[in-house]
């Protein structure tokens, strides 16, 4: 039996994984749980799973919490930071399932590899402002990070009984998005719900928008570079609408491997969960026939600015990926709250990286407060743009 402690219990991995807990109660217990803002689902959960403690964001948020959950379930509450890397190396849990939105899923992280928590990654914002201090401490403390994002899963799954000196490269697959065939000079005109609209998976809101932009698999580029060790030029990302094929190794023979399945995450997070097993959970295989054609072709760098820039970040490291990071976070809730035109994302993330000055080598505190800078710089570009009343223009003075 292996028990878990879920951050991000309410969001779209949070669910899935507790469908999967659900579904093998004979080899997964749920000892901890932490969300947001979401208490109502919060209090379903506990009430299903029944868990020793949860976190929340903040006092009103366990407040209400407590209201929705009867006395009776003898759930220990938690809010806050502390809460949550209370949550992340509480007693007597074997996995961490990281599945917060964004920075804020960093630190629980780091403090559950250092409490000797196996780690089940979904949270890639982790590795791509921390990548170094991250990995680091992993293999100090002798646990296992295991990714969960889809593409991370199959090129996980691909290297399974291969050398990692033969390896040439790996291609990360993309769907390409809402806006896969949209002209250039119509991105500046896009709103919130189109860009929410994909195609193949259901996810968050934020990560649908970092999907629409290609960030998200600009995200997933930097948290390869350091989940497999790869140099930024033995990372290629191949736009494959089918989203069957969710990502491929190359050997030096000159052999493909590649993992299919439908776009669906249990099998990922499955997989994480339950590694070396493979849990039979009975999905669904890729109508092959069906499709009659997987394509792939290289992303238009051009049109969707978010991906060269991460690539960019990638290549120069230190602190600018924190940048990126903290710069796209600001930018996607301005673009979200309707005060940023879906072309001011790209904008607002290249300027906050041009204006700062790149450290090689940080450590957490200053990762820390590069994230903080960053934030309000690209709040401050995000204001420039709205107070000139062009939230729509495609450059940003630095």
């Amino acid at each position: 039996m292996k028990s878990l402690a879920i951050l991000g219990a309410t969001g779209s991995i949070g669910r899935n994984t507790l469908k999967i807990a659900a579904k093998f109660p004979e080899h997964f217990s749920v000892k901890a749980m932490a969300a947001k803002h979401n208490i109502a689902l919060l209090a379903e959960q506990i009430q299903i799973f029944k868990p020793e403690a949860v976190a929340v964001y903040d006092i009103p948020s366990a407040d209400k919490l407590k209201q929705l959950v009867p006395p009776r379930s003898r759930v220990e509450i938690l809010w806050g930071e502390e809460g949550y890397r209370a949550l992340a190396t509480w007693p007597g849990v074997h996995m961490v399932v990281g599945a917060m939105v964004g920075a804020a899923g960093l630190v629980p992280t780091l403090a559950a590899i250092e409490a000797g928590k196996d780690v089940a990654l979904a949270n890639k914002e982790t590795l791509v402002m921390a990548g170094a201090i991250v990995t680091a401490a992993v293999a100090r403390k002798g646990v296992r990070l295991l990714p969960v994002d889809s593409e991370h899963s199959a090129i996980f799954q691909c290297l399974q009984g291969q050398r990692a000196d033969e390896v040439d490269r790996i291609m990360l697959t993309a769907s390409g998005g809402p806006f896969l065939r949209t002209s250039a000079d119509q991105f500046q005109r896009l709103r919130p719900e189109q860009a929410l609209c994909h195609p193949n998976w259901q996810m968050g809101a934020k990560i649908t928008i970092d999907s629409a932009t290609l960030m998200n698999k600009g995200l997933e580029v930097i948290e390869a570079r350091w989940l497999f060790d790869l140099s930024p030029d033995r990372i290629e990302v191949l736009v494959h609408p089918q989203s069957i094929v969710h990502s491929m190794v190359a050997f030096q023979d000159g052999s493909i491997i590649a993992q299919l399945g439908i776009p669906d995450m249990q099998g990922a997070i499955a997989y994480a969960l339950s590694y070396p097993r493979r849990m039979p959970l009975r999905q669904p295989l890729p109508d092959l026939a069906g499709l009659g054609a997987l394509t792939f072709e290289p992303p238009d760098l051009n049109r969707f600015t978010c991906l060269r820039l991460a690539f960019e970040a990638c290549r120069q490291g230190g602190t600018l990926p924190v940048v990126l990071n903290a710069a796209n976070e600001v930018a996607v809730a301005a673009f979200l709250a309707g005060r940023l035109g879906f072309t001011g994302i790209a904008a607002v993330v290249a300027a906050a990286m041009a204006e700062h000055t790149v450290v090689p080598k940080p450590d957490l505190d200053l990762v820390l407060s590069t994230d903080a800078w960053a934030r309000q710089t690209a709040q401050r570009k995000v204001e420039a743009l709205v107070s000139n009343g062009s939230q729509h223009q495609s450059k940003v003075a630095p």
